[in-house]
């Protein structure tokens, strides 16, 4: 309060006690703003340099956020016109396991993080009512909590990327999920049908599992990606856990990831949930881009099932 006194008199609100009053209320409320989490995540997409957006999605406002290539646009004699999409994990659904949180946009963006690293045409897609429209309607608490996959969640996301693809003119979507993001990779990548990649990091692959295991409220109004039909073969799956993780450890995941005809699982056995996952991401991509998965420096305990029919057959 006395930063924001001593800046209304510096910008010269000295005439009249309600002037004064105007501007001290006028400099907390943007400060405040600064301060929250919606506030830290436009602060740190600025900093990269990122654009924003919204887009109204299935009767939802969607935050968008695009690094510098996308905003260019894809080059007219290009081969293929690949969008990548990053997909942030659930943020801050509940406090002490007891309070529903007002705002549950992400304290730490790990996938803003990851997309700063991407020299690749590249959105950041939020959710319905994170972001900072949390109090917009038709916004209710169960988005975050028991609903956060729910049928309404992903029609919305589903109808903001299909609108991202064709203003970009996109042939295809690669998406890239952290955490509850990774969930959405899944279900998403069902209901568009030109989704040719997926990248999960430490996903919740197994909503029950991962209830059931620390305690939770079951998601009862969610989907949940291990009940939902394979994938169709066309889908590529690169699934990447932490051996230290122990929000998604990896024994709740990995039964799904050995059940899925087109995946790759990867152990990092020294990261955790939110680390160290900036520190590889840049050669996932390469690794993504060539089609190498060698290139990832973890250990592979699943892979395709065409591969290992080629290797059979030989």
């Amino acid at each position: 309060m006395m930063f924001a006194r001593a800046l209304c008199e510096w910008l010269g609100f000295k005439v009249s006690a309600s002037a004064r009053y105007a501007c001290l209320m006028l400099v907390c409320l943007a400060l405040q703003a600064c301060a929250t989490p919606a506030g830290n995540l436009n602060k740190l997409a600025q900093e990269q340099g990122f654009s924003r957006e919204t887009v109204n999605a299935a009767g939802y406002k969607l935050l968008v956020y695009k690094n510098r290539q996308a905003v260019a646009g894809f080059p007219a004699n290009a081969d293929n016109s690949i969008l990548h999409v990053y997909l942030e994990g659930d943020g801050s659904p509940w406090r002490h396991r007891v309070f529903i949180m007002a705002d549950p946009t992400p304290r730490r963006p790990l996938m803003l993080e990851l997309m700063k690293l991407d020299r690749q045409p590249s959105v950041y897609l939020g959710r319905p009512c994170y972001n900072g429209t949390s109090m917009e309607k038709p916004c209710t608490n169960a988005l975050w909590t028991s609903g956060r996959y729910s049928p309404a969640v992903i029609e919305s996301m589903a109808s903001g990327l299909n609108d991202l693809q064709r203003r970009h003119q996109a042939s295809e979507l690669w998406l890239f999920g952290h955490s509850g993001g990774g969930a959405l990779a899944m279900l998403l990548a069902a209901r568009l049908p030109d989704v040719t990649r997926i990248v999960t990091i430490a996903g919740n692959l197994d909503t029950q599992a991962w209830t059931r295991h620390h305690g939770y409220t079951p998601l009862f109004s969610s989907l949940n990606p291990v009940k939902q039909p394979d994938l169709r073969k066309s889908v590529w799956q690169w699934h990447l856990l932490g051996g230290r993780d122990a929000v998604i450890p990896p024994p709740l995941v990995r039964p799904f990831i050995m059940r899925q005809s087109q995946a790759s699982g990867f152990q990092f056995d020294r990261f955790s949930h939110g680390c160290c996952w900036q520190l590889v991401w840049s050669e996932v991509l390469e690794a993504l881009a060539l089609d190498e998965p060698k290139r990832i420096p973890a250990r592979q305990f699943k892979y395709p099932d065409s591969l290992l029919d080629a290797s059979e057959s030989r």
